[in-house]
């Protein structure tokens, strides 16, 4: 830990402080133009009176007034993310920003909603920010790296992006929940980045960025809620973390690990619709892991609480461990999240019992 300097700090105060003065002005605007989220539009909602959306966009400005200060004050080292690369993000993240403000106001068709994200992950990937390398869990020093063809390399990147915007939309239905665990998996990438990346890197500052800007956010954003990340923010934030996850250095083990649960919770839902031959990404309901949480018991700061907790042992396997130990704890996620299913599972039929 000796290559903490104080600009690493200066990184998550700018980004915080930021976040902390720019979501209330947020706040105001979505209600100045009726962007809000109102209870008696959906049974899945579960807040009391019509919340603003567009939260997203206090994260968003954060986080890039904060790297491009870096940037053009040379605080930091982007040797390893050319200006090329930082304004394709930056013009990927606005289009999801853009996408996801429409989406809250006009209430997109599926069809529309899913074509920003799927023109930001394509950007992202042409522009040359790919997986181009694993590394192989068990191989030896000849083999523990994998090299990917360009083209693999190309549509593995692109399924990852996709990937991690989803899990953090549909994972998007508690106080709280996708703003604390992004600060989480954020401060992850930064702590394993110290282990390999130049120092000063721009990759640790990114990730430092993302955090202070999220706990920023989260001060407005916990239990009970006053502004809501919105459709825009959600995508944002899966977009961010899977962008940082590449750049700084194909962390995708660290970055599952922390949102394991979350992302398995994301696959079983889509299979158990595509079992039920409704679309994975049509519609939003109750069926997902956080809201089952709230069935066994779990008050609502709790089930929150419950799954930050997760991500933090995770992360820190993933940050202490090397590539076997972060094998071996996808592998205990898998089998942690098949506990917590069969619990919910059981708890569904005494239920019904009972009736």
């Amino acid at each position: 830990m000796e290559n903490i300097t104080p600009a690493y700090f200066l990184a998550i105060l700018i980004g915080l402080v930021l976040s902390l003065f720019i979501t209330p002005l947020v706040s105001r605007v979505s209600f100045r133009f009726g962007v809000l989220d109102k209870p008696d539009m959906s049974g899945r909602k579960i807040h009391k009176k019509p919340t603003p959306l567009l939260g997203g966009w206090a994260i968003f400005l954060s986080v890039f007034v904060t790297v491009f200060v870096f940037r053009f004050l040379g605080l930091a080292d982007f040797s390893l993310i050319p200006d090329q690369f930082l304004y394709s993000i930056f013009i990927a993240a606005l289009i999801i920003m853009i996408g996801g403000t429409l989406d809250d106001k006009y209430k997109l068709k599926p069809w529309q909603q899913v074509l920003f994200p799927l023109f930001s992950a394509g950007l992202i990937v042409l522009v040359g920010i790919k997986i181009s390398y694993i590394t192989n869990p068990i191989g030896g020093p000849t083999n523990a790296i994998i090299y990917l063809s360009p083209l693999i390399a190309g549509v593995v990147s692109f399924i990852w992006l996709m990937g991690m915007i989803y899990t953090t939309k549909l994972l998007d239905g508690l106080d709280g929940l996708v703003s604390g665990i992004t600060a989480i998996a954020a401060l992850m990438i930064f702590l394993l980045s110290l282990n390999w990346d130049v120092y000063m890197s721009a990759t640790g500052i990114w990730a430092l960025s993302l955090f202070g800007a999220s706990l920023g956010f989260l001060v407005f954003n916990f239990h009970p809620a006053k502004i809501f990340l919105g459709e825009g923010g959600s995508l944002f934030m899966g977009f961010m973390l899977g962008v940082l996850s590449i750049v700084s250095g194909s962390k995708i083990i660290t970055t599952l690990l922390v949102v394991g649960i979350p992302a398995l919770d994301v696959l079983w839902v889509i299979i158990r619709r595509i079992i039920k031959r409704q679309s994975p990404f049509s519609h939003a309901d109750r069926k997902h892991l956080h809201f089952q949480l709230l069935g066994l018991g779990f008050s609502h700061k709790e089930a929150v609480l419950f799954l930050y907790l997760i991500a933090i042992i995770f992360g820190l396997i993933a940050v202490l461990g090397n590539s076997l130990s972060k094998l071996i704890g996808l592998g205990i996620l898998v089998i942690l999240m098949f506990i917590i299913i069969t619990l919910i599972y059981l708890k569904s039929i005494k239920n019904v019992q009972k009736k």
